[in-house]
């Protein structure tokens, strides 16, 4: 697998151009947002709460959704397969892919196969995988990782775009016009669609009382991706259950206007099975992997609420930190406020790595204000706050208290501090070698130092 650095979400810097199109993205799809639930509910957070508490008792009796699922599944035809690991999930994928000799497959987008790194896998096994969204697409040229949910590729600008194209051969010459990028990766793909012999994607629900599978896209490349291909595998998280179909109806409502401010995407297919005799095309094989992969961990800890989520990214889009960060500072498939709790405890083995994303937040409250499933995000990053402290995890921006308490705790020593601290007016702090300091005087100007001048005037005061 490609070996990816870290990025330090504290000194990540992702320049200006990168900065503008990821705030821009983020703040047009916020307002999109707000605009599409309150002109067409009276109570939005009405629906939120139902959201919620449909996805908690799911949550709550997932085995017994887990063993109706996969009885729906096999009864609609479809081959169903558990995996408890990232090893597992991938072996189950390419295991499949083997026995039927099938070395060429299109890929829709997929944020649990990003989870387990699935196209670096395959492809060191000599499957050639293309990703057909087609802001995936882009990502895969570049070689390049998401930073968005629902946008892989809010952090690039259509020059940049138009400059992969030409470096990765899909056009010869440079073109930024928007509708001239698309219409060169639909030729590009349509070829490809035709060679391909499988096709995998994920499942933004399942519904375990019908054992439908569904797929939302604004592209249809799900849909080209299943018309040629022999096989379909679908990978999908142990926490996208729904119990019945009409549930559906309060997820799909949500799911478009929080991640892009439509009323339903565009595409919205509902999958039974392979297809029926007679039919001219799909896939003749269906094959669901449910995943676990560290999820049953998150339902037994104390932030079993992310679980809810259904990966619209509103709370990316109104984050602060994410406007200013991008994903790819969270280190995770998963950035902004979900990624800073989902990340660090549903990859558990690497929390000492993660256990600083937590603090990578305001805690404005913004992300639980916006989520259609009414996750307490805020209250999520403070319980796992409170686990890095107890466990003793050093983190980026931690100070050590210890001096300070003596301070605080000897009034002597204190009386001192605050009159000599009238020399810090003379030190030239402005040019101390440390990048966070630079940066907070970059934009703030200290006042001056007054330390005891408070005391001589009570005491003052006081005698007279």
């Amino acid at each position: 697998m490609v070996n990816r650095q870290p990025i330090d979400v504290y000194a990540h810097d992702i320049g200006e151009e990168k900065q503008a199109s990821v705030l821009s993205g983020s703040a047009s799809s916020t307002e999109k947002r707000l605009s599409a639930l309150f002109n067409d509910y009276d109570d939005p957070n009405a629906l939120r709460k139902l959201a919620g508490g449909i996805k908690d008792h799911t949550l709550h009796h997932l085995d017994r959704y887990l063993e109706q699922t996969e009885a729906s599944l096999k009864r609609n035809g479809g081959h169903v397969h558990f995996a408890d690991t990232a090893d597992d999930a991938r072996e189950a994928v390419l295991s499949i892919l083997k026995e039927r000799e099938l070395t060429r497959l299109t890929k829709s987008k997929s944020m649990a196969s990003e989870e387990i790194h699935l196209n670096d896998y395959l492809t060191e096994q000599g499957i050639e995988v293309l990703e057909s969204d087609l802001g995936e697409f882009i990502i895969q040229l570049d070689g390049d990782t998401p930073s968005h949910i629902v946008r892989p590729i809010i952090h690039k600008n259509r020059r940049e775009i138009a400059r992969s194209f030409q470096r990765g051969g899909i056009a010869t010459d440079y073109n930024d016009d928007p509708e001239t990028i698309t219409r060169r990766a639909r030729v590009h793909l349509r070829e490809k669609y035709m060679q391909a012999e499988a096709v995998i994607t994920g499942g933004n629900f399942i519904s375990a009382e019908s054992g439908r599978v569904v797929l939302v896209t604004n592209e249809g490349n799900s849909r080209f991706g299943m018309a040629p291909s022999r096989v379909h595998i679908a990978l999908v998280g142990i926490e996208k259950l729904v119990p019945t179909d009409r549930d559906l109806a309060v997820f799909l409502n949500l799911l478009g206007r929080s991640a892009t401010g439509q009323q339903l995407t565009v595409y919205t297919e509902f999958i039974s099975g392979p297809k029926d005799e007679g039919q001219p095309s799909g896939p003749e094989e269906m094959h669901v992997v449910l995943m676990n992969n560290g999820r049953t961990d998150v339902l037994a800890s104390n932030c079993r609420e992310i679980l809810r989520c259904i990966r619209c990214s509103a709370c990316q889009n109104v984050c602060p930190v994410y406007r200013q960060a991008s994903g790819h500072a969270y280190r995770s498939p998963y950035g902004g406020p979900v990624g800073a709790v989902l990340s660090p405890i549903l990859f558990g083995d690497k929390f000492p790595e993660l256990a600083d994303l937590p603090k990578a937040s305001s805690l404005c409250g913004a992300c639980n204000e916006v989520c259609p499933v009414d996750i307490p995000i805020p209250d999520l990053l403070l319980r796992l706050r409170d686990k890095a402290k107890r466990e003793h995890i050093p983190q980026p921006g931690d100070l050590p208290m210890a001096p300070f308490a003596t301070l605080a705790t000897s009034p002597a020593i204190w009386r001192t501090a605050m009159t000599m601290s009238k020399a810090m007016n003379h030190l030239p702090i402005h040019v101390a070698p440390v990048r966070p300091l630079q940066d907070w005087l970059g934009q703030r100007t200290l006042p001056d130092w007054h330390g005891g001048d408070f005391r001589k005037w009570l005491k003052s005061r006081r005698e007279n």
